[in-house]
């Protein structure tokens, strides 16, 4: 059995894949240029999104989505959306050009480890890589969602199977906890969640210091009830994520048989570099809040933002 894509420009799926993407998201493969097209329709009429995405790229949000088109609809509107509300994470991101970002990318914190027991992609993050006060939270966060873009461009298994995360956060200091604002946890949550199509089905932090428990509860309260649930704090017992995360697919750092963190993240940083051609024609994407029918949206509507937060006491 092949996957037929018909015209489509996107990437036929494994057998694996497919009747997983059957089952789990509803994906019809009869349906799918004609679910394609009606978000295409839909596009038209949106006078206020600047941005035309590619059948790949709304594949993946119909996958996201689980093929609810009003769904889709509103995940899309919010990735276009944020690009425009929040500029210092989705805008200035030419890594020939942004010196920052390259320098916080080669830091390799971020990267893909292997595959679970059921078939999900596990990623391997690593706080604290950089030195506090040298580097702005905004721009580490910005690569954190330039990686996300790759991930949403380039990965099925991401998107289909789903994401298992292992957060290391044994490098992490208080002068990291003190830039955590809530107003940019709540930005950074609102525009994971909201704007993404991407499909976290665990996260795993090991390694995390008393003081980041404040941070952490933070993150939990602006986050869906169904991400808080599958999250897990292992403390420093390695035993305890075995039972998440298969060792195999570790790197060798965490007891696993996988290649250690710099070559994996090497690697993936060069995979990153090597899309910066689509961060430059990103760059022009956006809303135009003027043409939007009805009630234009404002950064109180998407953030719950009201005046500026004091920064948390965390001595």
């Amino acid at each position: 059995m092949v996957d037929d894509v018909g015209s489509l420009k996107i990437r036929p799926l494994s057998l694996d894949l497919l009747e997983h993407a059957k089952e789990k998201l509803h994906e019809d493969p009869r349906r799918r240029e004609a679910d394609v097209q009606a978000i295409r329709d839909w596009l038209k009429k949106q006078a206020h999104i600047i941005g035309k995405p590619d059948d790949q790229m709304i594949i993946n949000f119909l996958r996201g989505c689980k093929f609810s088109l009003e769904r889709t609809k509103e995940k899309l509107d919010m990735y276009y959306t944020m690009k425009t509300m929040v500029p210092e994470l989705f805008k200035n991101r030419d890594l020939t050009k942004n010196q920052t970002l390259r320098d916080i990318l080669d830091y390799g914190f971020f990267f893909p480890v292997g595959i679970d027991k059921e078939g999900r992609r596990v990623f391997n993050m690593i706080g604290g890589k950089d030195e506090p006060g040298k580097v702005k939270m905004e721009d580490i966060m910005k690569v954190n969602f330039m990686m996300m873009d790759h991930i949403m461009m380039h990965d099925d298994v991401a998107i289909i199977k789903g994401t298992v995360t292992v957060m290391d956060m044994s490098q992490t200091k208080l002068g990291h906890a003190t830039q955590m604002m809530p107003s940019f946890i709540k930005k950074v949550s609102v525009c994971s969640e909201e704007g993404y199509p991407l499909r976290p089905q665990a996260m795993n932090f090991i390694y995390m210091p008393s003081f980041m428990d404040t941070i952490f509860k933070l993150f939990q309260s602006f986050s869906k009830e169904k991400i808080n649930q599958r999250t897990f704090v292992h403390g420093k017992n390695l035993e305890s994520l075995y039972t998440k995360v298969p060792k195999e697919v570790l790197p060798k750092e965490y007891g696993g048989d996988a290649a250690s963190v710099d070559d994996l993240g090497r690697d993936f940083v060069k995979q990153v570099i090597a899309f910066n051609d689509w961060f430059v024609a990103d760059e022009k994407n956006g809303v135009d809040e003027k043409k939007r029918v009805g009630k234009s949206r404002t950064a109180q509507d998407l953030f719950g933002m009201e005046g500026s937060f004091r920064k948390l006491n965390l001595d």
